[in-house]
């Protein structure tokens, strides 16, 4: 993350560094048992809380100043947000939905990077690994459809530098590492489970870093598309904003409370609510 340079290039080193702290998240199943169910309710406690904030301070908020100055809106200024918002909630939940009709499932490595279904996990080793956990420890869906939208909030954060006040570099650039903390933990919550089911620690790593794979891609098609049509800039921050908290709601925060250690998630996510506001506000 270079000033100066093109959006969209700024979109794809921002997205890089985000793919990098996935990998180095998978990479604590090298350290942590799989049983260590504690580590892994608490880290996606944490990260929801700074995907929340960071959905407020640095998408939510520059869309709200840009639909208000833009002065076409007047007093409906609430409008495009509400509607991209709503737009990135209702695309991550039609994604969950078609992801299994598209064939991905079909494949047993390319299932595992989507949707950790526990059939394909036993039988996706031929050397037939026990599984270690029980099932609903192996229902977290954070995988492409989760971190997607967190590459396209930095590519889009990156394409709407200094179209208002307070879409700034810097702004971007904690967006971008607030995104990277996060998913340092979500990439231990896809390693850790995989090492339970059986996978050896390398191939755990593997599927955990790729999950962020996509990351990169979401990042510079937000960056080209806010760049190419600045109109939709309120529209698009919403959406990415409103991709994010639908994450948290709908996979993150129940994962994180089914094993009896919702409390330590709790406190976790107000920590990552911190840390995240801390930066975006501190570092602005």
């Amino acid at each position: 993350m270079l000033q100066g340079h093109n959006p969209v290039f700024q979109a794809l080193l921002g997205t890089f560094f985000t793919w990098g702290m996935t990998a180095a998240g998978a990479a604590l199943v090298f350290v942590f048992s799989s049983g260590q169910r504690r580590i892994l309710d608490g880290s996606l406690g944490f990260a929801a809380g700074v995907m929340l904030a960071a959905s407020y301070w640095s998408l939510l908020a520059p869309a709200v100043e840009m639909a208000t100055s833009s002065g076409g809106f007047g007093a409906f200024a609430f409008f495009p947000v509400a509607v991209g918002f709503t737009l990135g909630a209702a695309f991550v939940f039609l994604a969950d939905l078609l992801m299994p009709h598209l064939g991905a499932a079909e494949d047993p490595q390319t299932a595992l990077a989507l949707n950790f279904d526990t059939a394909l996990m036993k039988k996706s080793d031929p050397t037939g690994p026990t599984l270690l956990l029980p099932e609903s420890e192996l229902s977290i869906r954070i995988g492409s459809t989760g971190l997607l939208p967190e590459g396209l909030a930095v590519g889009v954060g990156f394409g709407a530098v200094e179209k208002t006040a307070s879409a700034t570099f810097e702004s971007a650039r904690n967006l971008a590492i607030g995104i990277g903390i996060q998913n340092f933990p979500e990439g231990l919550a896809v390693s850790l489970p995989l090492r339970g089911a059986g996978f050896s620690t390398w191939r755990a790593f593997w599927f955990g870093q790729l999950s962020g794979m996509v990351e990169p891609l979401a990042g510079v098609f937000g960056a080209f598309a806010v760049v190419l049509a600045e109109p939709l800039l309120p529209y698009a921050l919403a959406f990415a904003a409103g991709a994010m908290v639908y994450v948290v709601m709908d996979d993150i925060i129940p994962e994180a409370q089914i094993s009896g250690n919702g409390k330590l998630a709790s406190w976790a996510s107000i920590l990552g609510f911190v840390v995240m506001m801390s930066l975006d506000v501190g570092l602005g």
